[in-house]
C-alpha cells in the first residue's frame, strides 16, 4: 500500500454541527421573512434531512402543507425563495459565530496540510454555504488548504450517490483504487454510502442528526463522536500521524 495521502472532507455535520446551529435556524427565518406561519422544529428537520439538498427538502415538506400553493410551478417558485432567502440568513450566522468548528477538526485539517497531504471538500450543499463557514472558520484564504472544492452546483446527483467524491478524486489526481491512499470523513449514513460507492473508506463522526447505528459502525473504517476524543482505535485525538499509523496497520477498507 502506498499509504495514506489524502483527506477528503465533507462539510455539513462534520465540520460543523452546521445542520441545528445554521440551517435550521436559517430556514425559520426565510420563513419569518415571507410572512409564512411554518416553523421546523429538530424533529422535523431530523426527517426532512433524510432528503439531500435544501430546496429538494422545502419541496418535500410542501408536499404535506395544505397552505402551500398547489401547482408545482408554484411550489417550485418559493422553494427557490425560501432557499435564496435561507442561505443569506445562513450566512448571517456564520458571520456572527452562531456556527462552531466541531471539536478536532481544525487541528486534523492544519496537520494535513503541513505534511503535505491533500485535500478535498466533498459536499452537495452550495458553494456560497461553504465559501461563507470555511472563510470564518479557515480564513479568507481557505482555498488554499484544498486541493479540491466539489460543490453542489457540480454535479447532477447528490449524495448518496457518488458522483461528488468521484468529481473530486480525479480532481486530487489519485489512483483508480483511492482505498489504498484517501480517506473521506462523514458524519451521516448518506455520505458513507456515497463515498463507500466511490470506493472510499470512511472516517465516520456521526452528528447531533445522524447517530451512528450497528450498520454504519460495521460498514466504516472507523468510527468516534468526534476528532478531539478519537475512539477505540485512536490513543487520544485523532491526528494525521495516527490516521497514517492506523492506514498502515489496517488497510483502508470498510470494516476493516
Amino acid at each position: 500500500m502506498r499509504g495514506l495521502r489524502a483527506l477528503l472532507w465533507d462539510v455539513d455535520g462534520t465540520l460543523a454541527e452546521t445542520e441545528r446551529d445554521g440551517h435550521l435556524v436559517a430556514f425559520n427565518l426565510a420563513f419569518a421573512a415571507l410572512g409564512l406561519p411554518w416553523r421546523w422544529d429538530e424533529a422535523r428537520y431530523a426527517g426532512l434531512l433524510r432528503v439531500t439538498g435544501g430546496r429538494e427538502r422545502l419541496l418535500r415538506d410542501m408536499a404535506d402543507r395544505a397552505d402551500a400553493p398547489a401547482d408545482p410551478a408554484g411550489r417550485e417558485a418559493l422553494a427557490r425563495e425560501l432557499h435564496r432567502i435561507k442561505n443569506l440568513r445562513y450566512a448571517e450566522q456564520v458571520d456572527a459565530g452562531l456556527v462552531q468548528p466541531r471539536p478536532g477538526v481544525l487541528r486534523l485539517i492544519a496537520e494535513a496540510r503541513a505534511a503535505g497531504a491533500r485535500q478535498a471538500i466533498v459536499t452537495t450543499t452550495s458553494r456560497a454555504n461553504v465559501d461563507a463557514l470555511l472563510a470564518r472558520m479557515l480564513g479568507p484564504d481557505w482555498r488554499d488548504t484544498f486541493t479540491a472544492c466539489v460543490c453542489g452546483e457540480d454535479v447532477e446527483r447528490k449524495k448518496p450517490d457518488p458522483q461528488a467524491h468521484r468529481l473530486a478524486l480525479a480532481q486530487l489526481g489519485l489512483g483508480a483504487d483511492p482505498r489504498h491512499e484517501a480517506l473521506a470523513l462523514e458524519d451521516s449514513e448518506v455520505g458513507l454510502q456515497a463515498a463507500d460507492a466511490a470506493g472510499l473508506a470512511v472516517l465516520l463522526t456521526p452528528s447531533v442528526f445522524f447517530p451512528a447505528t450497528p450498520d454504519s459502525r460495521a460498514r466504516a473504517w472507523a468510527c468516534c463522536a468526534d476528532l478531539a476524543q478519537g475512539g477505540a482505535m485512536f490513543s487520544g485525538a485523532v491526528s494525521w500521524a495516527g490516521l497514517c499509523e492506523q492506514a498502515g496497520r489496517r488497510a483502508l477498507r470498510r470494516g476493516a
